[in-house]
């Protein structure tokens, strides 16, 4: 049998450089580079695009719905301001109302009890000036009274005479007591 050479190294056998850019296998890198875009084409055009769309559109579908509801809640938000807002305009003039009817039952309950105490005042001077006149008449009649006393009193140790009473009042007449 004949003996063969048998040549062991450990280096790869060399066809002329990086093996992509052999230009020997161009043709059938070209079909498979070909074959396989297809292939992830389409399953991005049947499988990962209809995917994709659905979650974008979901997304979309769910931001329009969160927009609306905001702006649905930002409306229902403005009525209720302006609810808010109308009760309390209502509130302060329904306050203004019944502070000023309360000033006015306040006045007139002054001016009905300052009423009363200058009726009182009134009458009461009336009473005093009339016991005052009493008491002025009474007087002048103690003194009249007395002036008579005093004169005949006056005519006897002056004079030793006695006077009448009658004569005693005219002489105290004529004096203008």
């Amino acid at each position: 049998m004949p003996v063969q050479a048998t040549h062991t190294g450990t280096e790869a056998p060399h066809h002329g450089g990086f093996p992509p850019f052999d230009q020997t296998t161009f043709p059938s890198q070209i079909f498979w580079l070909a074959i396989t875009f297809a292939f992830l084409f389409v399953v991005l055009w049947r499988v990962a695009g209809p995917r994709i769309g659905g979650v974008i559109g979901a997304r979309k579908g769910r931001i329009a719905d969160d927009l609306s509801t905001a702006g649905k809640h930002r409306s229902d938000a403005d009525a209720a301001l302006a609810a808010y807002q109308s009760a309390l305009t209502s509130a302060r003039a329904k306050g203004h109302a019944v502070a000023d009817e309360n000033r006015k039952l306040v006045d007139a309950e002054v001016e009905k009890a300052k009423a009363a105490a200058e009726s009182e005042a009134r009458q009461a001077q009336a009473r005093a000036e009339a016991q005052i006149a009493a008491s002025r008449a009474e007087a002048a009649k103690h003194v009249t009274k007395a002036a008579q006393d005093a004169a005949a009193d006056i005519v006897a140790r002056l004079t030793g005479d006695t006077v009448t009473p009658d004569e005693a009042a005219a002489a105290v007449k004529a004096v203008g007591l």
